[in-house]
C-alpha cells in the first residue's frame, strides 16, 4: 500500500474480517482453496512478514498438508505475488471500478480517500505492505519487482489526475505540479507507519484531504 496501501486499479484480523465488504465471488472447490490459502498467507505475512514465515506454517494454519499447499502454489515467491494481486483485484473492484484518473482527475482523488479510509480497518494491510516495502527494497527480494512498478504506476495516476484537475482550472495558482505525485505517496505511505505505531494520533484520510485541499480548488 500504500498508495500503497492506498493504490488503484487504474491502469492493495483473521481472514473472515478481512473479507468484509469485499465483492462477492463464487469459487469451484479447488478455487475455494486456494484463495484460503491466499487469505491466511495475507495473515501469516502480515503477522511475521514475507521473510519469518515459511510454507510448513502457512500449511499449518490452513488446515493442510505442505504437498497440497504446494500443489497451489509450489514456492513462498509464487505465494507473496498471489497474495499482493489479490489485494490489488479486491481494491480495484471496491473502490476503482470505471475510474479513470486522466480523464475525472477529482473522481480519482475522492474514490483514493474512500480507500484510505476503508484501509483505516486493514490494520493487517497496512501492516502487510510497510513490512513488504521494506523488504523489498533489496532487489533480489520476491516482492522488488512488485513495489517498483506499483509505485510507478500510482504516480502516474496521480499526475494524470492533477493533470486533468489543471486542465479544467481546478489547481490553485501557484502550484507547481512537478514532484507532487511523489510527495503524496510519500505522505500517505509515512503516515500509514505513525497510524501503524499511534492510531488514535493519526486520521490519514483528514490529512490527505486537507493536503489535496492546498492543491486543488475543489472540497473533496
Amino acid at each position: 500500500m500504500h498508495p500503497t496501501a492506498a493504490g488503484s486499479q487504474t491502469s492493495q484480523t483473521s481472514p473472515t474480517s478481512r473479507t468484509a465488504g469485499r465483492p462477492a465471488r463464487s469459487y469451484p472447490k479447488g478455487e475455494r482453496r486456494r484463495a484460503a490459502i491466499v487469505e491466511t498467507a495475507f495473515a501469516v505475512f502480515a503477522s511475521d512478514g514475507y521473510a519469518g514465515a515459511s510454507m510448513v506454517q502457512i500449511a499449518a494454519a490452513c488446515g493442510v498438508s505442505r504437498a497440497g499447499l504446494l500443489h497451489h502454489f509450489p514456492t513462498k515467491e509464487s505465494l507473496l505475488a498471489a497474495v499482493l494481486e489479490e489485494r490489488d483485484r479486491v481494491n480495484g473492484e471496491l473502490f476503482f471500478q470505471g475510474v479513470e484518473p486522466g480523464r475525472d482527475g477529482i473522481a480519482y482523488f475522492q474514490h483514493l480517500i474512500r480507500l484510505i479510509e476503508y484501509n483505516a480497518g486493514q490494520r493487517e494491510l497496512l501492516r502487510l505492505f510497510g513490512s513488504l516495502s521494506t523488504e523489498a527494497a533489496a532487489p533480489a527480494h520476491p516482492a522488488h519487482a512488485y513495489f517498483a512498478n506499483r509505485y510507478r504506476r500510482v504516480a502516474g495516476d496521480l499526475d494524470a489526475a492533477f493533470r486533468d484537475a489543471a486542465a479544467r482550472g481546478l489547481v490553485r495558482a501557484g502550484v507547481d505540479l512537478d514532484g507532487v505525485a511523489r510527495d503524496l505517496i510519500a505522505l500517505i505511505d509515512g503516515l500509514q507507519i505513525q497510524w501503524l505505531i499511534q492510531p488514535e494520533h493519526i486520521d490519514i484520510a483528514a490529512r490527505l484531504r486537507r493536503r489535496l485541499g492546498e492543491l486543488l480548488t475543489v472540497d473533496l
